[in-house]
């Protein structure tokens, strides 16, 4: 009789981890006690000092971990990114992991949480996955102060705000559809003026992307008094700083600013900060937790959201550009689930089974899945960056199939390690610490997409051709008006971060593999001005950005150490 063996689920091995003192995990960093602000036995937060502190170190090797295009049951990049933290271990390197807090939206739906898996997870995992130090309520104050803020303005003094133009809406770190589009100021006239309006959610607020981009306390104050909310009555765009805002949701952020520390279940520090949605946002953890991580070891492996059309592409050109550090390799996840998906041959519906007939072995669908594969491994080297594909092994895997992704890595002149680091944890991805340690130490031609003072539109189109292989753009009129906007009102130096659909490297998500020629539509065109970018919005996107605020705050604001003052 053959016994079937069960795999314990993330939270049973969570669970049954032994976590060490936050001091002695803080200490593989070369972080000192004094450094730390406790939250209980198992988090804490580091001190912005901690960056003037570790300044004078010798950098760690800087490494991304992006991936192919996934199906919508994601393919374990996260799992991956930790797994090699630990394997780096096994081979006698000192590493650090930083990734993103989850947002509660995805954690309470179909993916289930953003820690990692199996024995590759960062604990504990369900303070992670909930409210951690509350970072993610601070944005969602914040946010919405700004917002109040708008709507007071516009009650007391609508002379000044065309309520027309807002585009500030409200956040709320939960996915409640019946929220997306409302109507406030209904009852009373003291209750304010009627207007429609929404809410996304917090991850996709620009507040949130400020954070995960900002350098210093000083940095993010700046970041927040240039967010644009809307326009004035006479079509100029108006500011936080012009609301007089910004104090009082720098005040608000004053202990989100700083990164978390936590480890993984190998006891490899974990820095913990920002969640900024890959898909519409930078989709990467934050400058500030990279700054701290990039001298306290040998090696600083950071996660990018997505593939490597969004969220590695924005990792280069959007966040190595607000930070100045240079990555010196990067990891691209492949699994064999999704190589097949990108055959055209399967649909993957998250929730649902995957189809039985995509579980049996066949080499063959893993190669007519491979273009895509090829045009990310492309993407990464448009940016003079070696690239290491992790096969990420799971149970219904193929030997075959496996050797035919190494052979098309071989094909394309590029490593590759099968991992097992979901099972076995460190150990099981041991062959691609290896390969990445080789990799980082080859010579690295890193270098930017576009240049700042390239206009928006050819920074557009240089993105839509190189990375996703579009043939052409075409701009409605509502967005062509608003990029010529953009660019009198001094906008064209800012970045671009296209928002589209993550389940293709196109904008339309039934097209899999690696499509060309096709036409980029873009229907939209909005400013983060406070994060540094414009956004392009491409096929229905529901999670923009919003903002908050209180008649009342702009009393509030930070000094230069930091402190607390009062306005007159």
């Amino acid at each position: 009789m053959v016994m079937k063996v069960e795999f314990p689920t993330d939270l049973q091995i969570a669970r049954q981890a032994r976590l060490l003192p936050m001091p002695e995990v803080a200490a593989r960093m070369g972080i000192g006690p004094h450094l730390l602000e406790p939250y209980g036995n198992d988090v804490a937060k580091i001190k912005l000092e901690a960056i003037d502190e570790l300044r004078g170190r010798p950098m760690a090797k800087y490494v991304v971990v992006s991936a192919i295009t996934p199906t919508p049951l994601g393919e374990g990049k996260t799992t991956t990114t930790v797994g090699l933290g630990q394997a780096l271990s096994h081979i006698g390197k000192r590493s650090t992991v930083a990734i993103r807090q989850p947002s509660m939206g995805p954690t309470f739906g179909i993916k289930g949480g953003a820690a990692g898996g199996g024995y590759s997870q960062v604990v504990p995992m369900e303070r992670l996955n909930l409210h951690l130090t509350g970072d993610m309520h601070a944005i969602t104050a914040a946010h919405n102060l700004l917002a109040a803020m708008i709507d007071n303005h516009i009650y007391h003094h609508e002379a000044l705000v065309d309520r027309d133009s807002v585009t500030w809406r409200r956040v709320i770190d939960v996915s409640d559809r019946v929220l997306r589009n409302i109507i406030v100021g209904l009852g009373a006239h003291e209750d304010g003026v009627i207007r429609q309006t929404g809410f996304d959610i917090t991850a996709a607020s620009e507040v949130m992307t400020v954070l995960a981009l900002t350098t210093s306390l000083q940095d993010m104050r700046k970041r927040l008094g240039r967010i644009v909310i809307g326009n004035t009555t006479d079509g100029k765009p108006i500011t936080a700083e012009e609301l007089h805002a910004a104090g009082a949701m720098t005040v608000v952020l004053r202990d989100a600013i700083k990164p978390n520390l936590l480890q993984t279940l190998e006891n490899t520090p974990v820095l913990v900060h920002a969640g900024p949605f890959g898909n519409i946002a930078t989709g990467n953890s934050s400058v500030i937790a990279d700054l701290m991580g990039i001298h306290c070891g040998d090696f600083l492996v950071t996660e990018a959201g997505f593939a490597a059309d969004m969220g590695a592409e924005r990792f280069f050109n959007i966040k190595c550009r607000a930070s100045g550090l240079s990555p010196d390799a990067a990891v691209i996840v492949a699994t064999v689930r999704a190589l097949k998906v990108h055959s055209g041959r399967f649909k993957v519906v998250a929730g649902k089974p995957l189809p039985p007939e995509m579980l049996t072995e066949s080499p063959d669908d893993v190669w007519a899945g491979a273009p895509n594969l090829r045009k990310q491994v492309e993407n990464i080297k448009l940016h003079g960056v070696t690239p290491v594909i992790a096969i990420n092994a799971f149970p219904g895997d193929h030997d075959s199939e496996h050797a035919a992704v190494r052979a098309i890595a071989d094909e394309l002149g590029v490593r590759s390690a099968v991992c097992h680091n979901f099972s076995q944890g460190g150990k099981g991805a041991v062959e691609l610490a290896e390969a990445v340690v080789e990799a980082a130490n080859e010579p690295s031609s890193f270098h930017f997409l576009y240049p700042d003072d390239m206009s928006l539109r050819d920074k557009i189109e240089t993105i839509a051709t190189k990375v996703y292989g579009a043939g052409s753009i075409e701009y409605q009129k509502d967005a062509a008006a608003q990029l010529d906007s953009y660019e009198r009102n001094g906008f064209g130096r800012l970045g671009v971060c296209v928002a589209k659909t993550h389940l293709s490297i196109s904008s339309d998500p039934a097209l899999k593999g690696a499509p060309t020629g096709w036409q980029m539509r873009v229907r939209e065109v909005r400013a983060s001005v406070g994060a540094g970018f414009i956004y392009p919005i491409c096929g229905e996107m529901r999670t923009m950005p919003g903002l908050p605020s209180h008649p009342n705050a702009a009393r509030i604001d930070i000094d230069e150490k930091g402190d607390i003052v009062g306005l007159s």
